[in-house]
C-alpha cells in the first residue's frame, strides 16, 4: 500500500504485542513472494543520505538565537543568553510552565538522495530543569516547502516534561508518523530535496542550567517498495560477546510503560548494546526499581525511552538519544542496504539493533510472528547466518538465536509484506540503531563511514 495508507507506528507496534505469539496463519505459499530469492525482483537501487552536525565548525555554521557553540573534546551547542520566555503546556500532565528558550538552526542540507522519508537523531544532555525540541523543515521537489515539523520534545528524565512525539502533523503532502517524516504518496514522484533542523533549548527561568547537544542530524531515504531483496554473499564469521536480556521476564512490570516488559523489545535491545560498550546505569539511578526485579537496568531503559504520546518504548530516535546519555557515547537511527553492511560493522566490533516484521512461517526458529520487533545482531556464522540476541525469549539464556541469512535479510530489508490476514502492509526497509563511542577507533570509524554514518 502507499505511504499515505500506512498507519502510524504507534498502531503498528501496539499490535505487535498481540501478534507476537500469533502469526502462524497467513496467505497460501503461492500468494506470497518467494523468500528464497530465486524469484526475487530485479535489484533495486537503495538510497540513503545521512547528515549530522557534530564538530565545532558544524555548530558554528548554523544560526544562533540565544545559543552558542562550545569547543572541546566533544563540541556542542548550549544556551548562551536566552532569546526569550515561552509558556509550554504539557499535554500529558496539563501543567503549564514558563521556560527560557534559545535556538540553533542548521544550514540547509541538500539531500544527495531526494527522500520519501526522514528520521532525525540527536545526542544530548538535559540536566534537571531543562529539555529540548527538535524540528525539521524542508523543500519539496516541486519547489514548495514543508511546515516546521516537530520531530520530538525530549528530556533524558521525566520530571520536568513528559518526552513526547507530536501527532496530527501534516500539510497534505507529507505527514509525521511518530518519529518519521514521510511523503504521503511517493508514487506521484514528490520528494524531499533539502532540509534544515532547528533545536530549541529550554530551561527554567532564572537558572543557569542548559541542555548540551553534541549531535543533531537526520537520515533521508528513498527505498523502493519491494517484497523481496537480492541475496548478499556471506562474509567472514564473527560473533561479538553482547549481554543477553529477555524482555519477557519483565512481563507485567511497570505497566505504565506500555503494559510492561511484553512490549519492551526496543529498550531491552538498547540496554544490551549499551552494556556491551561498558556503560551501565548507577545504583543510584536504579534505586527506583523494585529490588525484587531481575535486570533492573531494563526497567530503567523502558522508563527513559518511553514516549508519552506514542504510548510505548519503540520511538526510534528516543532510544538512540537514551543510549547517548551514557558517558562519551553516540546513537543514531539509519538504514542499511544489506547484511554485507552489518558484517562490516560486526567486523569492527559494532553490533546493531534491527527492526523487522514477519509471519511466524517467515523466520525459522523464531517461534512467533510480529507486526514490529527489535533485536540485536551480534554476529554471523561460518555459513553466513545471522546470530541475534532476540529479546522475545523466555529467559536470558534463550536470547541468543541463529536465524537463516536469507530469511533474516528479506524480512529486515523489504518495504512490503503480507500480514497474517493476507493484507499488504509495510516493512521497515533496513532500519537500525547504531550505538558507538564518541571517539571511535580508526577501524570503527572506517566501518561507520562505509555505511554512511559519521
Amino acid at each position: 500500500m502507499s505511504r499515505a495508507e500506512q498507519p502510524s507506528r504507534r498502531s503498528v507496534l501496539a499490535a505487535a504485542v498481540a501478534a507476537a505469539v500469533a502469526g502462524s496463519a497467513g496467505p497460501a505459499a503461492a500468494d506470497t513472494p518467494d523468500a528464497t530469492g530465486r524469484e526475487a525482483e530485479a535489484d533495486p537501487v537503495r538510497t540513503v543520505d545521512n547528515r549530522a552536525w557534530t564538530s565545532y565548525a558544524d555548530w558554528c555554521a548554523g544560526t544562533f538565537k540565544g545559543t552558542r557553540a562550545v569547543a572541546g573534546t566533544r563540541p556542542g551547542v548550549v544556551i548562551g543568553t536566552p532569546a526569550g520566555t515561552v509558556d509550554y503546556t504539557d499535554p500529558h500532565t496539563g501543567k503549564t510552565a514558563a521556560w527560557e528558550y534559545a535556538t540553533w538552526t542548521s544550514p540547509v542540507h541538500r539531500l544527495a538522495v531526494p527522500a520519501t522519508e526522514a528520521i532525525a537523531s540527536w545526542n544530548a544532555r538535559t540536566p534537571a530543569g531543562t529539555w529540548l525540541q527538535i524540528e525539521l523543515t524542508g523543500t519539496y521537489s516541486d519547489g514548495t516547502t514543508t511546515p516546521w515539523y516537530v520531530m520530538g520534545r525530549w528530556a533524558s528524565g521525566d520530571q520536568d516534561i513528559k518526552r513526547t512525539s507530536v501527532d496530527d502533523q501534516t500539510d497534505d503532502k507529507s505527514t509525521v508518523w511518530t518519529d518519521t517524516f514521510a511523503i504521503d504518496d511517493p508514487a506521484t514522484g514528490l520528494r524531499l530535496v533539502s532540509y534544515r533542523l532547528r533545536l530549541t533549548l529550554h530551561r527554567k527561568p532564572g537558572t543557569t542550567a542548559t541542555p548540551t547537544v553534541w549531535r543533531a542530524g537526520a537520515m533521508g531515504s528513498d527505498v523502493p517498495d519491494r517484497f523481496t531483496v537480492p541475496a548478499s554473499t556471506p562474509g567472514p564469521a564473527k560473533e561479538l560477546v553482547v549481554p543477553r536480556y529477555s524482555q519477557e521476564i519483565h512481563s507485567g512490570q511497570y505497566p505504565e510503560y506500555d503494559n510492561g516488559g511484553e512490549a519492551w523489545c526496543s529498550p531491552t535491545s538498547s540496554q544490551m548494546i549499551i552494556e556491551y560498550w561498558g556503560r551501565k546505569p548507577t545504583a543510584q539511578q536504579l534505586a527506583w526499581v523494585d529490588p525484587a526485579y531481575a535486570d533492573p537496568q531494563v526497567c530503567h531503559a523502558a522508563r527513559f525511552t518511553y514516549d508519552f504520546q506514542y504510548g510505548g518504548c519503540g520511538n526510534w530516535p528516543f532510544n538512540a538519544a537514551y543510549a547517548a546519555t551514557y558517558q562519551d557515547f553516540q546513537g543514531v537511527v539509519t538504514r542499511l542496504g544489506s547484511l554485507t553492511d552489518l558484517e562490516a560493522l560486526i567486523a569492527a566490533g559494532i553490533p546493531a539493533i534491527t527492526s523487522q516484521s514477519f509471519l511466524k512461517t517467515e523466520l525459522t526458529g523464531a517461534g512467533y510472528g510480529t507486526s514490529g520487533h527489535l533485536m540485536t545482531v551480534i554476529g554471523f556464522t561460518a555459513d553466513g547466518d545471522v546470530i541475534a540476541n532476540d529479546p522475545f525469549s523466555a529467559t536470558n539464556e534463550a536470547v541468543r538465536r541463529v536465524y537463516l541469512r536469507r530469511e533474516f535479510e528479506n524480512i529486515w530489508l523489504r518495504t512490503k509484506r503480507y500480514n497474517a490476514s493476507g493484507k499488504v502492509v509495510s516493512g521497515t526497509g533496513g532500519v537500525c540503531y547504531l550505538y558507538f563511542p564518541a571517539r571511535p577507533t580508526a577501524a570503527q570509524l572506517a566501518a561507520l563511514t562505509a555505511v554512511g554514518v559519521r
